[in-house]
């Protein structure tokens, strides 16, 4: 099929891409990589009759900004996985992205789509909210800082206000020694996920759990944040196979994934408790060694 006809207009800054938007109004569209809207178009499930390419809008190249990593919202994918500066201050955003479609989609996609699109399987919002990290928009009425976890509100659906488009994300610095770890279930290379798990442990000098961050992506209408959850069994506590189980059949009731077209709600539920207690382990071992990968 063929999308139907639009007009198109490029954006050469964000301030420019905002004023279109305006114009365009709710019949206006962003344009980065394309890897969501463009086969949505085709399959005409979106009809935009106006399309904003923001490609020349800013720059993407990460970077470090007082204790903070800030990725620009044209930020490829593949840029993402590949960057040093992105391994060294924030490695699991690196391992989520590698996660992301496939070779293809990693050079064309963006953070900022990615982010915008808000795809409850999406990687890159899963491991935003484990890292309680923000994304930065710009509107008719200047610039917000909105943390992720109140970004993401239900399937496909942000806190975008009309007008407004993402111009970059930011995440805490992980410190030396936090472990980290992002782990998924995809029945083949290139699929979404089925399951995702993001973890962030901090150990104390005596190797016990001083702080917990978890969340699981995928089986609902947002990321699902289960800190709380998992502190309450590891906070103080060592991290072994027994207390990451504990954490992982917790989980598992905690969430109510819809049936899929590769998995049951029943059998994502069980996969939850596996991955989550996997996640912990992985995260617990690079804490335990540095926070190296």
């Amino acid at each position: 099929m063929y999308p139907s006809l639009f007009d198109y207009a490029g954006a050469t800054s964000w301030p420019q891409a905002v004023q279109l938007l305006q114009e365009g109004g709710e019949e206006a569209k962003v344009l980065a990589g394309g890897q969501s809207l463009v086969p949505m178009m085709a399959l005409r499930l979106a009809t935009p009759a106006l399309l904003i390419d923001v490609n020349g809008a800013g720059d993407g190249e990460p970077r470090r900004e007082s204790g903070r990593l800030v990725v620009p919202a044209l930020t490829r994918h593949a840029t993402l996985q590949r960057s040093v500066v992105v391994r060294d201050a924030c490695p699991i955003l690196a391992e989520a992205a590698s996660w992301i479609g496939n070779i293809r989609v990693r050079h064309r996609g963006t953070i900022g789509g990615s982010v915008a699109h808000a795809d409850p399987a999406g990687e890159l919002p899963c491991s935003l909210v484990a890292l309680e990290g923000a994304v930065r928009v710009l509107g008719p009425s200047g610039e917000r800082i909105i943390a992720a976890s109140n970004f993401f509100q239900t399937y496909f659906t942000t806190a975008l206000e009309p007008g407004e488009v993402v111009t970059a994300v930011e995440v805490p610095v992980i410190a030396s020694g936090r472990g980290w770890a992002f782990l998924e279930l995809i029945r083949r290379v290139g699929d979404f996920a089925l399951v995702e798990a993001a973890a962030l442990i901090d150990l104390d000098d005596a190797g016990q759990c001083a702080r917990v961050r978890l969340t699981v992506g995928a089986v609902g209408e947002r990321p699902v944040d289960l800190s709380d959850e998992a502190g309450a069994v590891l906070q103080n506590g060592s991290i072994d196979e027994a207390s990451a189980a504990e954490v992982g059949r917790r989980a598992s009731a905690a969430v109510d994934p819809p049936d899929a077209v590769h998995g049951s709600g029943a059998y994502r539920r069980e996969m939850v408790a596996v991955y989550v207690r996997r996640a912990l382990l992985a995260a617990a071992a690079r804490a335990g060694r540095g926070g190296a990968a």
